[in-house]
């Protein structure tokens, strides 16, 4: 079977080389680059599964070399950075990241955050209830994994696409905040709100007519999320 294969991306090669030797003990096949240049050549080359990245790095800062990767690249990603603030939190994961681990960080942590992703990315075994459901303007066909709005095809991350299918196949039930943070994300993030809130956002400025009045997919403040079988 083949490897799980993870690029870590950092300047500094005390932390390139601790976190290599955590992941290969781990079980995981590790790639390695010191700059955002060779971490866009090394994803085009070889790849990988999931990329590390972190965020003060020279040439290209891990935001830059986030952006350019998502132009051609839906590869997992995990950015790493030494702030920890909530905007950068924030940018990133507006960015496309799919996860943000504050330094300093266990490895263990890591691990676990990458463990994580694996998961999102296993294909679901549950039961469907709608192979094409048609809400307003939105067509969801989940055989095909499209999504069509006003005809047009809606282009969505991995993580856009298991949250719209997540309240799609809801449509009409309150979800929590906890309820799709654990079925996406898994529960170690169960109370990470401030992510759920940032994907929504993003999901809503592309399959919504105004995002910032949504009808689709609606809050239920300080509980949850629901897609309204309403929304025309």
């Amino acid at each position: 079977m083949k490897q799980f294969r993870v690029l870590v991306v950092d300047d500094e090669s005390r932390i390139v080389n601790f976190l290599s030797s955590k992941l290969r003990a781990s079980g995981y096949e590790v790639l390695t680059a010191s700059n955002g240049v060779e971490a866009l050549e090394q994803v085009q080359a070889e790849e990988p599964d999931l990329v590390v990245l972190d965020v003060l790095m020279p040439k290209k800062d891990g935001f830059e070399t986030l952006k350019e990767l998502r132009t051609f690249s839906p590869v997992p990603t995990i950015i790493l950075s030494a702030k920890g603030t909530n905007a950068d939190k924030v940018k990133g994961l507006s960015l496309g990241a799919d996860d943000y681990l504050a330094k300093p960080f266990s490895p263990d942590e890591l691990v676990a955050r990458i463990e994580a992703v694996r998961r999102r990315r296993a294909p679901s075994e549950k039961r469907k209830t709608h192979e094409r459901l048609s809400l307003g303007k939105v067509t969801i066909d989940f055989r095909r994994r499209l999504v069509l709005m006003k005809g047009q095809e809606v282009r969505l991350t991995r993580i856009e696409w298991l949250l719209l299918s997540e309240l799609a196949q809801n449509a009409g039930k309150l979800m929590l905040y906890s309820e799709l943070l654990t079925r996406i994300w898994g529960p170690e993030y169960r109370d990470d709100v401030q992510i759920l809130r940032t994907w929504i956002s993003r999901l809503r400025e592309k399959i919504e007519s105004e995002p910032d009045s949504p009808r689709l997919i609606r809050t239920v403040p300080k509980t949850g999320y629901i897609m309204d079988l309403q929304s025309t």
